[in-house]
């Protein structure tokens, strides 16, 4: 089932045949199915009202696959590089593990969830209604973690992974002919001052080891080889761990171009935008995920460091407590490769390793009646 997922790549909102499968695996499994944009699969057992989400990402991404394996993309420039297919493989497992065995008192909610790459996939679910559909007490997520050891889990209450916030800065000069920069404002020097200032932001404005990260990824002109760009565009990425860090980096990007434009006798605007929020992990499901784990006889960090990656899985933890966790992909070879890489894979014998810990997490926090 994970290569053929593997084989068969879709990107963000466009995982039709993804869908199809996932919902009809679960089908066959005797399980409530809901599509919508996403796939949700609704387990009953005994007589409890209680309830919990497991939540899968199933989108690839537009990475033209490097493998040497027999179950590449068949779907040219997309190529599941973060593990999405293992997810998704994991969560059916633990699915057709809880539909036969139990175990359980409640009501498990498989949410398989679409584009988490662009951060809109979980957002979308809950603008749906999933949450009002499908009351959950709580919910957690599984991400794999390519270096480390095969099954270790590692997690931490409080923030586990950073914020994204996109930027994008637009430089209002003057162009002119190269050979007289003195009539015109060239906006390639403007904009080279501020990709320099902007680094003073993490560097001479916040705390030290507050985790900020300030970006620029893109330098766009209007330049030719003998004409003075009249205007730039600088593009970038911003990480945080912190709301008020975040809010003060926006202050503080806004506060700088407007100095260096108005030094040079121009404008620049500044558009700032949080496209993933932190992810908190709340207590009590944390800590649910060390026993379950301990359960499951894996390795166990539970004070793991933050991510500076970013999850839109924050989108459900804002709204109910929740527990994202890490699970070791392997260190060798194509497993140990970083996320995203073109020659990355998901290693196949966390396949059970993965259901194993699901079905000990649900039989935690959803345990039988003891008549």
């Amino acid at each position: 089932m994970r290569q053929r997922f593997h084989r068969a790549p879709e990107l963000g909102f466009q995982e039709e045949n993804t869908k199809t499968l996932v919902a009809k695996h679960l089908r066959d499994l005797g399980i409530e199915v809901h599509e919508g944009v996403g796939v949700v699969g609704i387990l009953r057992k005994g007589t409890s009202n209680r309830a919990i989400g497991l939540r899968a990402d199933m989108d690839a991404l537009p990475i033209i696959e490097a493998s040497s394996h027999d179950y590449v993309s068949q779907n040219p420039g997309v190529m599941h590089a973060c593990g999405h297919d293992g997810h998704m493989t994991m969560l059916l497992g633990a699915a057709e593990k809880l539909a036969s065995e139990g175990g359980f008192d409640g009501t498990v909610v498989f949410l398989f969830q679409p584009n988490e790459e662009h951060g809109l996939g979980a957002r979308a679910m809950i603008d749906e209604g999933v949450l009002d559909r499908f009351p959950m007490e709580e919910v957690y997520a599984i991400h794999n973690l390519p270096g480390a050891p095969l099954g270790e889990v590692s997690t931490r209450k409080g923030l586990v992974c950073s914020s994204e916030s996109l930027f994008e800065i637009t430089v209002h000069g003057q162009g002119g002919h190269a050979s007289m920069p003195q009539v015109g404002v060239d906006a390639i020097t403007v904009g080279a001052e501020l990709v320099l200032a902007l680094q003073t932001i993490v560097a001479r404005k916040l705390a030290p080891g507050a985790g900020v990260v300030v970006s620029v990824t893109e330098f766009l002109t209007d330049g030719q080889r003998n004409v003075l760009p009249g205007q730039a565009i600088l593009k970038g990425d911003v990480r945080a761990r912190a709301p008020e860090d975040r809010e003060k980096v926006e202050m503080l990007m806004q506060q700088i171009t407007d100095g260096i434009a108005k030094a040079h006798g121009i404008t620049a605007t500044v558009s700032f935008r949080t496209e993933f929020i932190e992810t908190i992990n709340a207590d009590a499901p944390t800590e649910a995920v060390v026993r379950a784990a301990t359960a499951a006889k894996l390795a166990v960090i539970p004070d793991r460091q933050p991510m500076s990656f970013s999850e839109d899985f924050a989108h459900f933890t804002a709204a109910i407590p929740g527990c994202f966790l890490l699970m070791g992909n392997g260190t060798d070879g194509p497993h140990g490769q970083p996320l995203h890489s073109s020659d990355y894979d998901f290693n196949d014998d966390l396949l059970p390793i993965g259901a194993e810990f699901w079905t000990k997490l649900v039989q935690d926090r959803l345990p039988p009646r003891k008549d």
